[in-house]
């Protein structure tokens, strides 16, 4: 197990991928995970607390908007948090920070904009330039 020092941030002047930016990387994604998990739960309590006691039609609509609405986000962070478990298994196999498709690495700063990103940016645009071809046959 690794301690990182509480200000460590990933530089460009360390090896890619070291063990300290890969723990790091495990940290941030467990974190974000976790913060998903408790936001589910609290949507989870929320939506089990009963029916729709509004007696106003107008209002019985807008709580109801607002509870299709929660559950279209938790959907939404229920497929992140599986790509965040992929991430990590990515973490634990020693294939994190590495595009799928060209093997280099992703780089730290995307890295840390989109810590689950499994293509590096050219390879994620060339990837979306052919969806957008295929999609406008």
């Amino acid at each position: 197990m690794i301690t990182l020092p509480p200000d460590y941030r990933p530089s460009d002047a360390e090896e890619f991928m070291n063990s300290l930016q890969v723990e790091y990387f495990r940290q941030k994604l467990l974190q974000w995970r976790a913060e998903l998990l408790r936001e589910a739960d609290g949507t989870l309590a929320s939506l089990s607390e009963g029916g729709i006691h509004e007696a106003d039609i107008t209002d019985r609509a807008s709580v109801e908007t607002d509870r299709a609405f929660e559950l279209r986000t938790r959907d939404r962070a229920r497929k992140l948090i599986s790509k965040i478990n992929m991430a990590l298994e990515r973490v634990d196999n020693g294939t994190y920070g590495y595009c799928e498709e060209t093997g280099e690495p992703i780089g730290l700063k995307r890295l840390e904009a989109r810590p689950i990103a499994t293509m590096s940016i050219d390879a994620q645009e060339r990837h979306e330039r052919m969806e957008k071809v295929h999609r406008d046959d």
